[in-house]
């Protein structure tokens, strides 16, 4: 039996707050927000993800380009995949998503809120019907204003 692989984290500096890094194996696991800096690690993989969250927010950075795990079932995957797909600038609702999927915009919500990868698997660009809809990280809806804002996807908000 394989032992499992160590996870390793490191935590950027971002306009939002600071965000850790999550690594297992050569694949992001998770980013989220915290409110020290817990560990940093001199790790390839973080670094790489570390700088180019660093372009993104510079405005240097459309698309990451970084090796991706998803925790989750089959169908959170599918979310997750289908969020990655929106472009830079653009948003989708989360009935063009449960469309695209045949699955309820309910149950794409639900996997939106749970993206272990928030910005690089952009969650932020999906937007409810008639307005933001929700948003699970650190500063809720303001931090989904703020990176919309950042992508000038926000033409609508303003």
């Amino acid at each position: 039996m394989q032992a499992m692989a160590e996870m390793r984290r490191t935590v950027a500096d971002t306009p939002i707050g600071p965000i850790a890094i999550t690594a297992r194996a050569d694949r992001i696991t998770a980013l989220t927000w915290v409110t020290s800096a817990p560990d940093r690690h001199a790790d390839p993989l973080l670094s790489e993800a570390s700088r180019q969250l660093a372009a993104y927010f510079a405005g240097h950075l459309r698309n990451f380009d970084l090796p991706l795990s998803v925790e989750g079932s089959d169908f959170q995957r599918a979310v997750c995949a289908a969020m990655k797909a929106i472009p830079f600038g653009e948003t989708r609702t989360y009935g063009e998503i449960a469309k695209q999927l045949s699955a309820p915009a309910q149950a794409i919500g639900q996997a939106c809120g749970n993206n272990p990868i928030p910005i690089i698997i952009p969650c932020h660009r999906v937007l409810g019907a008639r307005g933001l809809g929700g948003f699970s990280a650190r500063g809720g809806v303001e931090t989904k204003v703020a990176l919309l804002r950042h992508e000038v996807a926000a033409g609508l908000l303003i």
